[in-house]
């Protein structure tokens, strides 16, 4: 038997402590489109549109070929228990810049650090492995627990995109914040 042969074994591509990451596969079709189906999630992440199981299938599918982002799941060491999922997107090798997005499925999972650890596994990742300059993300400004926990992993607040979301009856903006390379590497690496 081939040492690849037996692997029921999630593959950890990031790990840290109590979360790590690993690649999405086909296999994760049904919970990618139940998270998608999450009124919370929905609502933080402003998601509008609908989606048929053969669209998440497809995505998934495409995310395997496409060389400008690093989607991976987020899953808890202990029990392999998918809980969310983490992407670097939009990469810019030339500008050296990329986006990054979250998103903790199920509240029992979220405020426990959880999604804090992923952020920092992601953020290594792509300032240390990747050689980013710059990571930008958009919150929407009635997410307080993430624009709090965003702060405190050291992303600065760059501007306020006004009413750019319109969601259940309301205008709501969006918050771009951003962190760069070197003050990644003044506040995590020792």
């Amino acid at each position: 038997m081939s040492t690849y042969e037996n692997t029921n074994t999630p593959v950890r591509f990031l790990e840290g402590e109590r979360v790590y990451l690993r690649p999405i596969g086909l296999e994760d079709t049904e919970f990618y489109y139940q998270s998608l189906y999450s009124k919370e999630t929905r609502k933080l992440t402003g998601t509008q549109k609908h989606y048929t199981r053969e669209q998440i299938h497809q995505y998934i599918e495409s995310k395997g070929q496409d060389s400008s982002s690093v989607l991976l799941l987020i899953a808890l060491c202990e029990s392999d228990q998918v809980i969310g999922d983490i992407q670097i997107g939009d990469i810019d090798m030339f500008n050296r810049n990329a986006f990054i997005r979250i998103a903790i499925e199920q509240s029992a999972y979220q405020g426990k650090g959880y999604g804090s650890e992923a952020m920092r596994l992601m953020l290594d990742y792509g300032f240390g492995i990747l050689n980013l300059h710059r990571i930008e993300l958009n919150v929407f400004a009635y997410n307080d627990r993430a624009i709090h926990t965003y702060e405190k992993l050291g992303f600065q607040r760059e501007g306020v995109q006004r009413q750019a979301l319109y969601y259940n009856h309301a205008y709501h903006d969006s918050i771009l914040m951003s962190m760069l390379a070197d003050e990644y590497r003044v506040k995590y690496v020792k």
